[in-house]
C-alpha cells in the first residue's frame, strides 16, 4: 500500500492546485450482450484507420467474465476518428464522477472574482472522505480550491458544496439539458449519489454520454480556451487515478482524468488521454457488480484500458 500523503502535504499540495487553477483563469456474469459496438470511420476517398471491433468486443466480454463485472466503455480518438462503444448505451453509476460535470458547470459560468471567493463551512458538513476540506473548516475555501479539491482528490465535502453552489442536483441537472445532455441524470449530494443499486437510473449515466461530455468540456467549446486548459491541468494532476486508466496506457501518455467508486463494486474512470504527438483520445469505463457487497478492483479499469488502447492503430 502506498505510503498516504501527511496533512501538511496535502494541504500544500491543495493551496498550490487552487491557485494554479485560480490563475488559469484570468455486472453479472450472464449481463446481457453488448448494446453498442462500433468502429466508425468517415466517408470520404481517404478512408481512415479501423479497429477490429469484434475481436475487441470478444476480448472484453471475457474481461467481464473473469472480473465478474458488467462493464460499459465509449472510445473516442479525435485524431484518428475511430470511435468504439461497448454497452455504451446502458445506464451506470456516475458515483464521483459526477464532479467533472459540476466543476465544468461552475468553470463556465463563474468569473475570477467568484472563483477568488471563500466559500465557509463548518464541520457538520464534513464527508467521510473530505482529505482537503477538514484542513480548512476554520477559513473556509475558495471555490477555485473546492474544484481542485474535488478533482484531484475527490473530496465530497467540496463536491457537495460546489452543488449548492450550483443551486443543489436539480439546478445542475437543469444546467445538463440546456448542454443537450439529456440522459445523464443528477439527484443527489454526497454520499448517497453513490449507491449505485442496480436498475437505479438516480445519479447515473451512460458511457457514450459521458465521453461527450468529457469531449466538450476538455477538448470542445463548451468552456472558453483559458478555463478548458484550467481543466485539463488540473486533471492531469489528479491524485486518485494511478491505478485506473494511468495505469493501461503506454509510457509517455499524459492522462486528465475523473475516478470514481461505489456500491455493488462500481468502479467509474472518465478521461481525456494524450498520446506523445497525437490528438487526444477520450475514453470512459463504467464497471459494476450484481451484489451489494462486492469489491471493487482497479485492475479492472487498467485491465480495459490496455485492451481497448492495444486495439488502436497507435495502441
Amino acid at each position: 500500500m502506498a505510503r498516504r500523503p501527511s496533512r501538511a502535504a496535502l494541504a500544500a499540495i491543495a493551496a498550490s492546485a487552487a491557485l494554479a487553477l485560480l490563475s488559469g483563469c484570468s455486472a453479472a456474469q450472464d449481463a446481457p450482450p453488448p448494446t453498442h459496438s462500433s468502429a466508425h470511420t468517415a466517408t470520404g476517398a481517404t478512408p481512415v484507420p479501423s479497429i477490429d471491433a469484434a475481436a475487441l468486443d470478444a476480448e472484453l466480454k471475457g474481461i467481464e467474465s473473469h472480473y465478474g463485472a458488467r462493464v460499459g466503455v465509449q472510445l473516442i480518438d479525435t485524431g484518428t476518428r475511430i470511435s468504439f462503444g461497448y454497452r455504451a448505451d446502458e445506464r451506470f453509476a456516475l458515483d464521483s464522477t459526477a464532479k467533472l460535470l459540476t466543476s465544468g458547470m461552475l468553470l463556465k459560468e463563474a468569473d475570477d472574482a467568484r472563483l477568488a471567493t471563500v466559500i465557509p463551512y463548518d464541520g457538520s458538513e464534513l464527508q467521510s472522505y473530505s482529505p482537503i476540506t477538514s484542513q480548512h473548516v476554520q477559513t473556509g475555501m475558495t471555490l477555485s480550491a473546492l474544484i481542485a479539491a474535488a478533482l484531484q482528490y475527490s473530496d465530497n465535502t467540496a463536491a457537495n458544496l460546489l452543488y449548492d453552489q450550483l443551486g443543489g442536483p436539480a439546478a445542475a441537472q437543469d444546467r445538463l439539458r440546456s448542454w443537450g445532455d439529456s440522459v445523464t441524470n443528477l439527484d443527489r449530494i454526497e454520499p448517497d449519489l453513490n449507491s449505485a443499486l442496480p436498475g437505479d437510473a438516480r445519479d447515473s449515466s451512460t458511457p457514450a454520454q459521458m465521453a461527450a461530455n468529457a469531449k466538450a468540456l476538455l477538448i470542445g467549446d463548451r468552456l472558453s480556451s483559458s478555463r478548458r486548459q484550467t481543466l485539463v491541468d488540473t486533471m492531469l494532476a489528479n491524485t486518485t487515478g494511478d491505478s485506473f486508466i494511468r495505469a493501461g496506457v503506454p509510457s509517455g501518455w499524459r492522462v486528465a482524468d475523473k475516478t470514481g467508486n461505489g456500491g455493488y463494486g462500481s468502479r467509474n474512470d472518465i478521461a481525456v488521454l494524450y498520446p506523445p504527438d497525437a490528438r487526444p483520445i477520450v475514453l470512459a469505463i463504467y464497471t459494476t457488480r450484481s451484489t451489494a457487497d462486492a469489491a471493487s478492483d482497479d485492475d479492472l479499469i487498467a485491465t480495459v484500458t490496455r485492451a481497448v488502447v492495444g486495439a488502436l492503430p497507435n495502441g
